[in-house]
Order: C-alpha cells, then sequence, then structure tokens
C-alpha cells in the first residue's frame, strides 16, 4: 500500500539567475592566475602586485604615468594614417583591417608620438601599441618614428622610444621592411647632434623591430620578462632541432648575455629616464 501519491510527474525548483560580473571590474594575473580589481590594477601601473608580471599596455597609457602632466601632452604627426599601397587582400582587405584597428583602439597606427615633460624635464616620446595589428611596423610607423628624431633634433629633446611589435607589416610588404634602413640611418642624425636615445623593450619586441631602432639605443633596456628576438622561440627551435635554455629571448637572459644594459621595473622607470638624461644632457 502506498502511503504517497504524485500529485504530477517530475519535479520542479526554482533556481536563482546567475549574474555575471561586468567586463573590466577584474584581471586575471597570466603570470600567477592571481585576480585582483582592475581599479588596483591599474593604479598600480598594469603589474601584478603578486608577481610582479607586467602587462602590455599601449602608449596612451605609458604617457599617462610617464608624463607628469598629461592633459598637457601634445601629441605629434597624427595627420599621417596608413595607405593601402599594394592593394594587399588576403582574408579580408588591409584597409577593412585598419578600419577595424583604429575602431577598436584609441590609437590610429602602431605607434604614438608624443611631448612633454618627465620630472620637469621635456622628451619625444614613441610608443608602439600591440593592440594596433600586433604594433606591426609599417610606413607610417617608419615615418612617424622619422619625424619623431627631426623633432628631437630641432627641440634639443631627448629621445625614447618604446618597443612592443610582432614585426613588421605583412600588408605592406617591402615597404614595411624599407623602414628597418630608413629608421636606423635616421638614429644617425640623433647621435651626430649630440642627443640621447634611450630604447625600451617591453613584452613582445620582435622581428624587424628588434633588427633596427629597437636595438640601437645608447642605452638599450627593458621591462622584465619581456620577449626580445628577431624570431621565436618555437622557430628556433624548430630550426635547430634542440631545446633551448630556460628563460630564452626572456629580457633576464639578454641582461646575462650582453644585449641589455639593465631591466627596469615600471615603477622606477620615470626615475630611471630621468637619471640617464642627466648623463647626457644637464
Amino acid at each position: 500500500m502506498s502511503w504517497f501519491r504524485r500529485l504530477r510527474e517530475g519535479i520542479t525548483t526554482s533556481t536563482i539567475e546567475k549574474k555575471e560580473a561586468p567586463d573590466g571590474l577584474w584581471h586575471k594575473c597570466k603570470g600567477c592566475g592571481e585576480t585582483i580589481p582592475m581599479k588596483k590594477y591599474k593604479e598600480n601601473l598594469w603589474v601584478c602586485p603578486s608577481c610582479a608580471l607586467h602587462g602590455r599596455i599601449d602608449s596612451l597609457e605609458y604617457f599617462q604615468f610617464l608624463f607628469d602632466d598629461p592633459d598637457r601632452v601634445s601629441l605629434l604627426f597624427e595627420h599621417l594614417d596608413p595607405v593601402d599601397m599594394l592593394r594587399f587582400e588576403d582574408l579580408k582587405p588591409y584597409t577593412q583591417r585598419l578600419k577595424e584597428a583604429k575602431a577598436k583602439n584609441r590609437v590610429s597606427e602602431a605607434i604614438t608620438v608624443a611631448t612633454g615633460d618627465i620630472n620637469e624635464k621635456a622628451w619625444v616620446i614613441a610608443a608602439m601599441n600591440f593592440k594596433f595589428i600586433g604594433g606591426s611596423m609599417g610606413s607610417v610607423v617608419g615615418e612617424r618614428i622619422s619625424r619623431a628624431i627631426d623633432y628631437a633634433i630641432e627641440q634639443k629633446l631627448p629621445l625614447l622610444i618604446i618597443s612592443k611589435s610582432g614585426g613588421a607589416r605583412m600588408m605592406e610588404a617591402a615597404f614595411s621592411l624599407m623602414q628597418m634602413a630608413k629608421t636606423s640611418a635616421r638614429l644617425t642624425r640623433l647621435a651626430e647632434a649630440g642627443l640621447p636615445y634611450i630604447s625600451l623593450m617591453t613584452d613582445p619586441t620582435t622581428g624587424g623591430v628588434t633588427a633596427s631602432y629597437a636595438m640601437l639605443g645608447d642605452i638599450n633596456i627593458a621591462e622584465p620578462g619581456a620577449l626580445i628576438g628577431f624570431a621565436g622561440p618555437r622557430v628556433i627551435k624548430e630550426t635547430i632541432k634542440r631545446d633551448l635554455p630556460e628563460g630564452f629571448q626572456r629580457s633576464e637572459f639578454l641582461l646575462e648575455k650582453g644585449f641589455l644594459d639593465f631591466i627596469v621595473h615600471r615603477h622606477e622607470l620615470k626615475e630611471k629616464l630621468t637619471e640617464m638624461r642627466s648623463y647626457f644632457l644637464d
């Protein structure tokens, strides 16, 4: 004899709808996995407070903490825009890639040039933007660097280039590769004028950028843990058929081998630049 009688088939339970946290509130470190509020992450200059992993940031973020007053920074050569000279098309036309890159980012090219004061001393800074087509070096990147050098000479100012790039821009073929020689030759004019060029390499600095202006500084420095090289580790390993040393192509490895003068933490960068400037100009 059954003491219970099912009134209706199936069991229904009320569920509380899961609410997802809005994007942009939290940051999960790719190094240690620590999750921290995005506000705290930005206040720490996009550096993980647990493992000190330096996150990838673009030019406007560098300008924000390097210059004394970001509101008084002057952007230079923004009128120079990339052009599809070869009518290049792979999965999509180059013109469409440029349009999408500009729409998704707050910058107009893979490098942004600005002038302003660092600890009350004027500088010219050209900082690369990795989110703009992988920070690739195209003809306008080379032209903006060249004009930044000319401006530094005219105004008798030191030049800082912050590199963050996947290399030459394939959509511009030989026009892109020409920028290696163009920028390297232009830097000799800065040296002849007796003005310092500081090269800061960040994660990643690869390809034709490494093979040209990134390694030509009067002082070559890097952020901790930055990947720096010409070809990537995977390509090199497949080519030589050998395992690579631990930390290969990271800034600490390059410092040990003599390719860098020193490694600088982002929190110390502003003071280090002021110190280096004094060696040359003050």
